[in-house]
């Protein structure tokens, strides 16, 4: 009579155990998240190229193309600038107002976008999610990649903006590198995040624009920052402080700005982004990956 495959172990194995032992493993299991971050390395090639792809399809059937990445940031710092700047008269105590309003509109418009795009990451991609096998993360960070592209052209245009208007190019330029590291780090956990809510809770991309929209104006973009010291105190004043987007904000105006009065001393600008980017950039990750099995179901 052969001999069962238990019994050439000599003991009693489970099948569980057997299955171990020969390579095999349940099918649907969600993996572990090392090796699940060892599946979305092998897939980096796919998620450039269609973050590629995505730009492409979304400006290539208008004339300008590529340009309106530029243009949109720019239009909307124009009109808050006629809105706040000339009408309402935000600008009184700002040396240079236009830059000023110019930095917090890009910046919060970077992050904005990725949350924008992350919110229909998997709910605009069902059927290649149903088609396909492949890590499911790989779309939040390929929307995430083509935001990051943007703003970095963007960033470029920022700075021209930041010479015309007479601000001279310092050493703290160079802090723009660490701090837009930063800052994708926290947009792309965000965008995560925000992938796997939007998939379950469709009715969040209604009430996107409505968040924001109060964000911003909790983040000192469109007036200085000193407004809001003058107005709350206390626990108010703290959490107000404690938004990451306006640390975020006050770090890229204390990089290109000589003369700008911030929310806190820099050294603790950088520890509140630093802990912000590795709590909602790793969260993120670890939340958008619990959920890797029921995306393109239901």
């Amino acid at each position: 009579m052969p001999e069962t495959a238990v019994a050439e172990t000599g003991t009693e194995l489970s099948p569980k155990e057997l299955a171990r032992r020969h390579g095999l493993t349940a099918s649907g299991r969600l993996p572990r998240l090392p090796e699940y971050t060892r599946q979305l390395w092998s897939y980096r090639h796919f998620i450039q190229s269609h973050a590629s792809a995505k730009v492409s399809s979304s400006l290539g059937n208008t004339k300008l193309g590529l340009v309106w990445q530029v243009l949109t940031p720019i239009i909307n710092a124009a009109v808050y600038y006629l809105i706040f700047g000339v009408i309402i008269g935000t600008s009184k105590g700002i040396d240079n107002f236009p830059a000023y309003l110019c930095i917090g509109v890009f910046v919060f418009q970077f992050t904005q976008s990725i949350v924008q795009s992350g919110i229909n990451a998997i709910t605009g991609n069902l059927g290649l999610i149903r088609a396909l096998h492949f890590p499911r993360a790989s779309l939040p960070l390929s929307a995430a990649l083509v935001e990051i592209r943007n703003f970095m052209v963007a960033l470029l245009v920022l700075m021209g903006i930041v010479l015309i208007t007479g601000e001279p190019i310092t050493v703290e330029w160079l802090l723009l590198i660490p701090l837009l590291a930063l800052q994708s780090f926290f947009n792309t956990g965000l965008g995560m995040f925000m992938a796997r809510y939007g998939s379950k809770n469709r009715d969040i991309k209604q009430l996107i624009p409505f968040i924001m929209r109060f964000w911003m104006y909790g983040s000192a973009v469109l007036y200085p920052v000193t407004l809001f010291t003058e107005k709350l105190d206390g626990w108010q004043l703290a959490l107000v402080e404690a938004n990451p987007m306006l640390i975020f904000i006050e770090l890229f105006r204390h990089a290109l700005l000589e003369n700008v009065t911030l929310a806190g001393t820099p050294t603790m600008l950088w520890i509140q982004a630093l802990a912000w980017s590795v709590v909602v950039g790793v969260g993120g990750y670890v939340y958008f990956w619990r959920g890797e099995k029921g995306y393109g179901r239901g």
